[in-house]
């Protein structure tokens, strides 16, 4: 029986209105939620869990806030959940947060890791990979398909010239994309023990960040839309979608 992990994010509501105030972001104002694709990964993580056995662990990487994703994924039936964070942190980049949550992995028992494609905030898509290079692991990114067998488990993922069936060996990381299952919701049974429940917190050895932020900008206001009338104007329309638009 493998035992499970799934990495889980704390994001902004992606609807959301995201604001900058001075050179910075600011959300003091946003609805905090998990990421959209790590919630195809948990589902995922009790899938292989309700077809092999095991335990599944949920780990975050975040400050004290970041507890109520993990008590959302202990809602949902999840075994245990950890939350990995230093005092001493503040805002990690990419290559700290693989390291931190590679080395959680490490303390856990697991040989499957799942989480998102990507995460809602920042899109990068580098978790999944990054963390399975630092394990030493196989992995695999994307995938729209699961199946689970004896000596590993059976992905589809997309490919150029349609969709791919791929076996992968354990030990292995594997990022979820949506639609090949429906994320279940908790039940008020599996609410009242969540909030009863322990977060473990874990430490990690992270060296210093490469990278300096120095503001943040909003993307710039998109052109105002165009109306034409009348059929006199359809090849003036036709001209802008194919010239303007790239869509013809």
């Amino acid at each position: 029986m493998p035992d499970i992990a799934v990495l889980i994010k704390r994001v902004p509501d992606t609807n959301a209105q995201i604001r900058a105030s001075g050179d910075r972001v600011d959300l003091s104002s946003v609805k905090w939620v998990m990421s959209p694709y790590d919630e195809y990964a948990l589902e995922a993580a009790m899938m292989h869990k309700e077809a092999k056995g095991g335990n599944v662990t949920a780990i975050t990487l975040g400050a004290p806030e970041c507890d109520k994703v993990l008590k959302d994924a202990k809602a949902i039936g999840v075994d245990r959940i950890i939350r990995v964070w230093g005092d001493s942190w503040s805002d990690l980049d990419s290559n700290q947060t693989q390291i931190a949550l590679a080395s959680a992995v490490r303390e856990t028992s697991a040989e499957i890791v799942y989480c998102g494609k990507s995460a809602a905030d920042t899109g990068a898509a580098s978790t999944g990979p990054g963390v399975a290079e630092r394990l030493g692991w196989a992995s695999a990114s994307n995938i729209i398909g699961l199946g689970f067998e004896d000596s590993g488990i059976e992905v589809i993922i997309p490919a150029a010239s349609g969709n791919a069936r791929t076996g992968v060996s354990l030990p292995a990381v594997i990022s979820c994309d949506k639609g090949f299952c429906k994320p279940r919701k908790p039940n008020v049974k599996g609410i009242m023990m969540a909030k009863k429940a322990q977060v473990e917190i874990h430490a990690a050895d992270i060296p210093a960040s490469g990278i300096n932020i120095v503001s943040h900008t909003p993307p710039p206001q998109k052109a105002p839309g165009q109306t034409f009338d009348g059929a006199a104007n359809v090849p003036t329309v036709v001209t802008a979608l194919r010239n303007d638009a790239n869509v013809i």
